[in-house]
Order: structure tokens, then C-alpha cells, then sequence
């Protein structure tokens, strides 16, 4: 096997039934498959948890000619003019229906392209079919939602342990395959701190088998964000560090850091006003992170903002 080839295409499922995903789900796919349905379809959820495998491996199983376009990289109403219009016009060779695949569609303008789109959509009804993968659905303009089924990707807390321990064993078979030695409490590990993004997981498990092993040696790399360490920046005021810290840690999940700052609020202020001043401003940017294209942007305004209202006790006294 080719070690430049990236784990998640050489491993990328092929049907619904490969995918990791709660059986509830499962079923509502597999009812698309098996009765050779393609209606437009809305899929939503957060990264890495299967969405555009899910839309190609219906295209496979469906044998649907299919193009696939990212939104966030060619997502201006240029690209609706030329390639999807040229595709979903022209006739399927095989006689199907033919399948547009939109990926990151939350990132299309919604004042031009995603306005075009819902033309698209009545205008190729006949003969193709649309597929929106999404990250946050409020992006998405009423129009859309309207015009898809919307499958939402969500993992409830008691599928959590079920879903963990598909995907180890899924981990477990590539190691397997690719003679990497394992520690199986380090994978279990690696699993959990990252799970439900099955992507990263899987990214970051290819990384750390580079050294031909994944064992509790790794474990303490596996995850490089010191929260301590952020603590000492907040209450020292160091901003050059602070912003050092957020481009070092910036494939952290932001909601994960407002949670650990949560947790770290006793620590930053005995004062119950600026306590409650910090939580509101975590809660405000957690609802901002989930709007804003840059997460860096929004999650480093956020801790100068928590570093100043740490600090301002001190500068009154």
C-alpha cells in the first residue's frame, strides 16, 4: 500500500452499510438505496462524521453519475453556471439520474449562489439531484431546506460507546493492515478524545503510525493543548503568547476550549460579577463560532476578551 495515500480515502466506505453511523440513521439511508429513491437531500452535521461519504456511497450504490464540488473553494455563482449546469443539463449515459454533490454548501453566498441553486434545482428536477452537506444548517437559506429532506448527523449521548467501539474496531483493522503495533488502550484512547470525528481520527492516527507504533508513549502528544499553560497566559496578559497558543492548537475544536475556560473560571477571578461576565462572553462567541469562517479569529478575540475581564480586578486594585 501507498503511505502518501491518505487513510480516509484509501479507507473511505463504499455503501451505507460500511458507514460508522447510529443505526436509526442507518436505516433512514438505507431506505434511499433500496427502494432507488435520489430525492435532494440536506445532510447535516459536524466535521469528520461521515456526511460526504455518505452522499458518495449512495452515488455508488445507486450507480449515479455524479459530480462533487466543494463550496467553500468553488462556491460562487460562476461555478453554478458553467459546471453544474453543464452536468445536470446533459443526459446520464447509463439513462439514471444524474447527482450533484455540494460540499461545505453552508459557505455558498446566500444572496446570489444559494438563490441560484434553488433555481437549479426546480429547473433539473427531472433528471438530477442535489446533495448539500453542511456543517451549520442556519447558513443554509429557508428555500433549500424546503427543497431537501434534511438528515441531520448527530450522535446522541447513550449511541456514544456503541459508535466509539465501531470505529476502534474499524482503527484496529487499518493498523492491522498497514502492520502498524498498537496498544489497544492508546487507540480506545485516541478515539475517545476525538469522537464523533471519525476524519480526524482517522488523520491523526496516520500520523502518529509513522513511528511504526501506537502505544501510551503517544498519548500525552496526542492531544498538544495545554490548558494550564492558557491559564498562565490569561492571567499574566501575555497577548503575544496568547496568539501563539491559539495558532498552535488551531485544529482544536472551539467549543472544547470554551469548555475547558468554563471550567477554569474559579481559577481566573473570585469575583462572582466578573465570573458571570466571563461565562456570558464564553456563551456569546460558542454561539458565534458557529457563523464565523475563521475559527481562530473568533476563538482568539474570545480569550483576549476573557484575559481583560481576568485582569481588570487587578487593574482596579
Amino acid at each position: 500500500m501507498n503511505e502518501h495515500v491518505l487513510w480516509t480515502e484509501e479507507f473511505r466506505p463504499k455503501t451505507i452499510e460500511e458507514c460508522v453511523l447510529p443505526d436509526r440513521l442507518k436505516q433512514i439511508l438505507l431506505g434511499f438505496v433500496e427502494s432507488g429513491e435520489c430525492p435532494n437531500l440536506l445532510l447535516t452535521g459536524s466535521a469528520g462524521i461521515g456526511k460526504t461519504t455518505v452522499a458518495r456511497a449512495i452515488a455508488y450504490q445507486l450507480k449515479l453519475d455524479f459530480i462533487e464540488i466543494n463550496g467553500s473553494m468553488r462556491g460562487d455563482i460562476g461555478t453554478l453556471r458553467t459546471e453544474i449546469h453543464q452536468f445536470a443539463s446533459s443526459v446520464s449515459l447509463l439513462g439514471n439520474r444524474k447527482l450533484v454533490i455540494l460540499d461545505e454548501a453552508d459557505y455558498l453566498n446566500q444572496h446570489s449562489t444559494q438563490p441560484a441553486l434553488r433555481n437549479f434545482m426546480e429547473e433539473f428536477a427531472r433528471n438530477c439531484s442535489f446533495f448539500l452537506t453542511c456543517n451549520y444548517p442556519k447558513k443554509i437559506i429557508e428555500p433549500l431546506h424546503s427543497r431537501c429532506s434534511v438528515v441531520e448527523f448527530a450522535v446522541r449521548s447513550n449511541e456514544m460507546v456503541e459508535m466509539g467501539n465501531r470505529f476502534t474496531d474499524r482503527l484496529i483493522s487499518i493498523l492491522d493492515s498497514h502492520d502498524v503495533s498498537y496498544d489497544r488502550e492508546a487507540v480506545v484512547e485516541l478515539v475517545v478524545q476525538h469522537m464523533p470525528d471519525w476524519r480526524r481520527i482517522l488523520n491523526e492516527t496516520q500520523r502518529y503510525s509513522v513511528r511504526g507504533s501506537i502505544d501510551k508513549g503517544i498519548l500525552s502528544s496526542v492531544d498538544p493543548t495545554s490548558f494550564e499553560h492558557l491559564l498562565k497566559l490569561i492571567t499574566s496578559e501575555d497577548r503575544a503568547a496568547l496568539r501563539r497558543w491559539v495558532r498552535e492548537n488551531e485544529t482544536f475544536e472551539p467549543s472544547q476550549i470554551f469548555s475547558a475556560i468554563y471550567d477554569l473560571v474559579p481559577r481566573l477571578t473570585q469575583h462572582l460579577k466578573t465570573s458571570d461576565e466571563i461565562i456570558h462572553t464564553l456563551a456569546n462567541y460558542q454561539l458565534g463560532a458557529e457563523m464565523d469562517i475563521d475559527q481562530r479569529i473568533n476563538t482568539h478575540s474570545c480569550l483576549v476578551k476573557v484575559m481583560e475581564l481576568a485582569n481588570s480586578k487587578k487593574e482596579a486594585a
